[in-house]
């Protein structure tokens, strides 16, 4: 399994420096991951620095918390992609799916695939603060939008992706939806027990520290 491909190489810390956002390409390029996935105030810096590289720039949207209006994402996420973004990771309004108002939550996502244009959209439930019957729905959301992946969690809240949770999503998925596991993926046996439960796509900042701590080489866990 080429692990490294299934892997959002990630920093949304709001302390992130410049520096630790050129740290985190460099290591990104290294490995051939996926994506750099970062605030949108880097994104600029993160697609100059992956010009011309198999690994995507990647911005979140409406970060972390997703409430604010669908106008103020859909601009923050057409200026991402000016800047370079390839994909965005949207947050959805969360007191909209716990009001069921589930009209404004699709009409929001469709919003931002139009500003994205052919970027690809990834958008975030929280699944930690939905009931089951929620999490249902928006699989149910999403699979009617024009969005591209369905994707657990944000990491700042409650809690990130659990098994159960993407164990749920690829059995109330649209064929052609994608699903991406965020927040909290605890070491390689995990990450790739979520690849194994068809997760698409993983988003995490721990793996490359974690190879370092254990003096082990990256190259080996990742093939």
């Amino acid at each position: 399994m080429e692990l490294n491909r299934y892997i959002d190489h990630t920093n949304l810390k709001p302390d992130a420096t410049c520096a630790d956002i050129q740290t985190l390409c460099a290591e990104a390029k290294a490995y051939h991951f996926a994506s750099v996935c970062v605030n949108s105030v880097h994104i600029a810096q993160v697609a100059a620095a992956l010009a011309g590289t198999d690994v995507a720039p990647c911005c979140v949207v409406g970060f972390p918390l997703g409430a604010m209006e669908p106008e103020a994402k859909a601009f923050e996420a057409a200026r991402a992609c000016a800047l370079g973004a390839k994909e965005i990771d949207m947050v959805i309004n969360i007191g909209w799916v716990r009001m069921g108002q589930y009209d404004k939550v699709l009409a929001e996502i469709n919003e931002l695939k139009k500003a994205c244009g052919d970027h690809i959209l990834k958008v975030i439930i929280e699944t930690c603060l939905l009931t089951e019957e929620e999490k249902v729905k928006m699989c149910e959301v999403v699979s009617a939008s024009e969005a591209d992946f369905i994707k657990t969690s944000t990491g700042f809240s409650t809690a990130g992706a659990t098994k159960p949770d993407v164990a749920l999503m690829k059995a109330h998925m649209a064929a052609g939806k994608k699903i991406k596991a965020a927040g909290g993926i605890a070491d390689f046996n995990d990450a790739e027990e979520f690849v194994l439960l068809v997760a698409d796509r993983l988003g995490t900042s721990r793996l490359v520290l974690q190879a370092k701590k254990k003096g082990v080489d990256l190259d080996d866990e990742i093939q």
